[in-house]
């Protein structure tokens, strides 16, 4: 008589084992109808999971995320179920849910064209409407491998063969179609109806280049049609904003082949980087930390005493010289212990908080670099607080106000905290990993701050907390982190004299705010699609002259903006007025300082704004407050 306790509290009791779906019965036809999965005591189920025990479940539906979910690993079967309705000959290999959607790999005679895609949806769309029933059963290992390389496929075989021989295997029937799957998966085909299949691309069986390049079929799915529209639409914006676009029509930057996922800054590129690192600089400088420097390169035993040779070294540049082999520093912080331990400190020195604008290299695959958004050699805002373990909640605090006013200084609201917990692959024993997510829980409750947790995705050291920000079209961008180390004082030693004389280990604390410079200011470029608030733009202010009469005003115009720090340009082609207007505003420079001979006569300015608004006629003394009072106060 298993007793079932709902998410409200309540309970209810049944004289013999129930399935989730027949739970969901029980509370009401509705809810019966709306159910997709189940969550048993904190594990997602299907709806036909058979409870007979006293459990805490959840009706999962489209209204919750772990719906969504379902819906796109539903989806992603379904595809399957489409394509070898199509095309028999193809082999299934596998098809994870991934950001806003799902992909699936498939072996086939040849690539899939456009034409393909369009029938294997309108496929999909078909067996949506038969509403067919998903049935999930068991095998062996053995049997599941006798099974698929009975019908064929050999990829799943594979798959199953690397799986520990005493595991039992989940399979999941639709049709005349069956996939090997841990699941859950929706009760029925008919579930799924807002989907979309969006491009084509090739992929290597298990990423490596030297196996059968597979198709791969990406698609998205939504729970409601709204939902598929406003993605859609995003996606659109997404393409406009796209900042290898703008940062070529602005002439920001470029990347080239004879150097992968480095990035040539071009000076008005450069003088962008500068607004955010200057502004940092000042900020970071304002809330007691010191900057310093450490080396590019250092020795593998520091690596290997840190821990990164062991957990990193994949992602690690590696170069050998004088019968000694040095690593290309992939983070910071190990250069940052080894000042801390350049000298004997006090606990009075605590915290000491140190900061670097410090490049990194990472080998990242080739196949994941992305303009901005993914690079090998990237510079972050990083900085390693020390400090005493009764210190951590204030200086959590104080990080907290710290990132939470720079995101609003560059104007991104709605921050979304996540807590990141302990990784399968990590250094440090279970209590010391308890002792640190421990402490972070508390640091957040202490900032009165909600957060989602993320188990498995904290760093190899530590957890962590991360600020996530949303641009002006809705996307989420994982920028700063807190993270707390017990883990690399252990292995490089820091120490610090007590109050009793005592010799202890510092808590270390990692810390960045906009996180890598690269990849914050394509979020930047993107967020503002190249329409910088004037106090970031490359050209604050561009001063035209009408025609040659007002030419050496419009320059002592441009020599007083520059000394006073402003970044103008003076443009005194002998081109039509309208013409300059246009093509500065194309370069969305935020502010056009027009001169004719009236302006010239009364010693002012006329102004017109990126927007078009015409300011009218002021003085440069006006102008210049005006700039200043859209620059955040630091």
């Amino acid at each position: 008589m298993p007793t079932i306790t709902l998410p409200d509290g309540s309970q209810r009791q049944f004289d013999a084992p129930v399935t989730v779906a027949g739970v969901a019965a029980s509370i009401g036809a509705g809810l019966a109808r709306a159910a997709l999965a189940g969550k048993v005591d904190g594990q997602l189920v299907d709806t036909s999971y058979l409870i007979d025990r006293d459990v805490q479940l959840a009706i999962v539906t489209e209204r919750d995320a772990d719906g969504l979910e379902v819906i796109r690993h539903s989806t992603a079967h379904l595809l399957a179920y489409a394509v070898k309705s199509l095309f028999p000959d193809a082999q299934v290999t596998i098809g994870p849910v991934i950001e806003d959607g799902f992909y699936y790999d498939f072996s086939y005679s040849r690539p899939f064209t456009p034409d393909d895609l369009e029938a294997i949806e309108k496929k999909m769309l078909e067996l949506s409407k038969k509403d067919v029933p998903v049935e999930r059963y068991e095998l062996s290992r053995d049997e599941a491998i006798a099974y698929f390389k009975s019908i064929g496929e050999a990829y799943k075989a594979e798959i199953i063969e690397s799986i520990p021989q005493d595991q039992v295997l989940s399979l999941y029937r639709e049709g005349d179609f069956t996939d090997l799957c841990r699941g859950p998966h929706v009760p029925s085909t008919g579930k799924l109806k807002v989907f979309k299949l969006m491009k084509v691309a090739g992929a290597y069986w298990r990423g490596d280049s030297k196996n059968e390049m597979l198709t791969r079929i990406y698609g998205t799915a939504w729970a409601k049609k709204e939902d598929l529209e406003a993605y859609l639409h995003r996606l659109e914006e997404s393409e406009k904003r796209d900042h290898r676009k703008i940062g070529r029509a602005l002439d920001l930057f470029h990347m080239q082949e004879e150097a992968p996922g480095m990035v040539f800054w071009h000076p008005k590129g450069w003088s962008l980087w500068q607004s955010v690192e200057q502004y940092m600089r000042r900020r970071l400088n304002k809330a007691g930390y010191q900057e310093v420097r450490t080396p590019q390169m250092m020795d593998r035993s520091l690596w290997e005493k840190s821990g990164h040779w062991e957990n990193y070294h994949d992602n690690m540049f590696v170069t050998e010289s004088e019968k000694r082999t040095y690593a290309v520093k992939p983070m910071n912080c190990p250069g940052h212990v080894q000042i801390f331990n350049s000298d004997l400190r006090s606990y009075r020195d605590l915290p000491l908080r140190l900061a670097e604008f410090g490049a990194c290299h990472r080998n990242e695959p080739t196949g994941s670099l992305h303009g901005l958004m993914r690079v090998r050699g990237f510079t972050q805002d990083d900085a390693h607080i020390f400090c005493m373990e009764s210190q951590l909640i204030d200086e959590a605090k104080t990080f907290h106000a710290l990132a939470m006013s720079v995101y609003e200084d560059f104007g991104f609201e709605g921050i979304q905290i996540k807590l990141a917990l302990r990784p399968e692959k990590r250094a440090g024993e279970e209590a010391v990993w308890d002792r640190a997510e421990d402490g972070l829980r508390e640091a957040l409750r202490a900032c009165g701050v909600e957060w989602v947790e993320l188990p498995g995705e904290g760093a190899f050291y530590g957890p962590k907390i991360e600020y996530h920000i949303k641009d002006a079209i809705g996307r989420s961008w994982q920028c700063g982190t807190l993270q707390l180390d017990f883990v690399l004082p252990e292995r490089l030693g820091p120490e610090y004299v007590a109050e009793d004389n005592t010799r202890q280990r510092p808590v270390m604390l990692h810390r960045a705010i906009v996180g890598s410079m690269e990849r914050f200011l394509g979020i930047l470029i993107e967020n503002f699609s190249g329409a910088f608030p004037a106090w970031l733009a490359p050209t604050q202010a561009v001063v035209l002259n009408i025609s040659e009469s007002q030419r050496e005003y419009a320059q002592n115009i441009a020599a007083q903006l520059k000394a006073a720090g402003v970044r103008a340009e003076a443009d005194l082609r002998n081109e039509k007025i309208t013409y300059k207007i246009r093509e500065h505003s194309l370069q969305r420079v935020p502010y056009q300082l027009i001169v004719g001979d009236k302006e010239k006569e009364a010693g002012l300015v006329a102004v017109r704004s990126r927007s078009g608004e015409d300011l009218g006629q002021i003085s440069l003394t006006a102008f210049m407050e005006r700039l200043q009072a859209e620059t955040p106060k630091d």
